[in-house]
This record gives C-alpha cells, structure tokens and sequence, in this order.
C-alpha cells in the first residue's frame, strides 16, 4: 500500500494504530471538511453519474492542490466526506462545507472549482451557488465536574 493511499483512508485495529490513522489522515490540522452528497442510494437531487464526477473532481482537485492533507507550508487541511444523501433533494449535487455552514448546489466539476478557489482557498463565498450560509456555533465548553450524568443536570 502506498502512502497516498493509507492517507486515502486509513483502518485500525487497536488504540496505536488508531493513532497513527489519525495522524496520516491529519485530523487534528483540519481547517474545513466539507461533505457532499454523492452515489446516493436512491438518487433524487441528480443522477449519480453526475454526483460521482462530482465527487472525483473535488477528491482529484484537493489532492493536486495538496489541500488533502498538512504540508510543511500549509500546517492545516481541508478534510471531504462522501454523504449518501444532504437531505435536500433537489439542484444536486449538494456540498456543505464546515465550520463555515454554507451550502452549496449544482456542485458540477466547474462549481467545484471556483468554491475550491474562492472559498477554501479565498475565503470567499461563491454566492452563485450557495443557497445558505449558517456558520456552526461556539460551543459551550461543559465541565466534567458540573454535570451530573445521570440526571443531566448542571450546577
């Protein structure tokens, strides 16, 4: 196996390989992760031919860019799920990225491109194609010792 392709994915069958899993896929440098409905199971948002170009493109763009995984230059990443389905059943293939929370449609080969190069790279939205834009919230850091787990009662 390759080094591309253990960072491709990556399987483990105790806590040292877990580890080491996590460390050549980068998870702790992720800067984005962006999911995208493709091969879906019943394809209704487009067919799924145009959802697996789709897929390939942004897996095939981000790796050239080495925007796949940390380099020297770049300490962070830009991590891709494959979703069965985003649940919005129409103008597909659909693309969220995160943390940012903006949802994109019609994510062809060349919309792919221009929020790759815009967006992930630019920060900048690409209006065109984002129907919704819904940043993920800080999270309230929760102590411990504040919780009673049984009852989920804080003090």
């Amino acid at each position: 196996m390759s080094s591309d392709e253990i960072l491709e994915t990556c399987s483990a069958d105790n806590d040292s390989a877990l580890a080491a899993c996590v460390k050549n896929l980068g998870l702790g440098q992720i800067e984005r992760h962006v999911f995208m409905c493709a091969d879906q199971t019943v394809p209704l948002c487009c067919s799924k031919e145009t959802s697996l170009a789709s897929w390939e493109y942004l897996k095939r763009r981000l790796k050239e860019l080495k925007l796949d995984r940390p380099t020297e230059t770049r300490p962070s990443c830009i991590f891709r799920t494959k979703a069965n389905c985003l649940r919005i059943c129409a103008a597909g293939p659909i693309m969220v990225v995160y943390p940012d929370g903006v949802w994109y449609r019609n994510v062809t080969p060349e919309a792919i491109e221009r929020i790759i190069q815009e967006h992930l790279i630019g920060n900048r939205i690409v209006e065109e194609y984002a129907f919704l834009s819904h940043p993920l919230p800080a999270p309230e850091i929760i102590s411990p010792e504040t919780k009673d787990v049984e009852t989920g009662v804080f003090d």
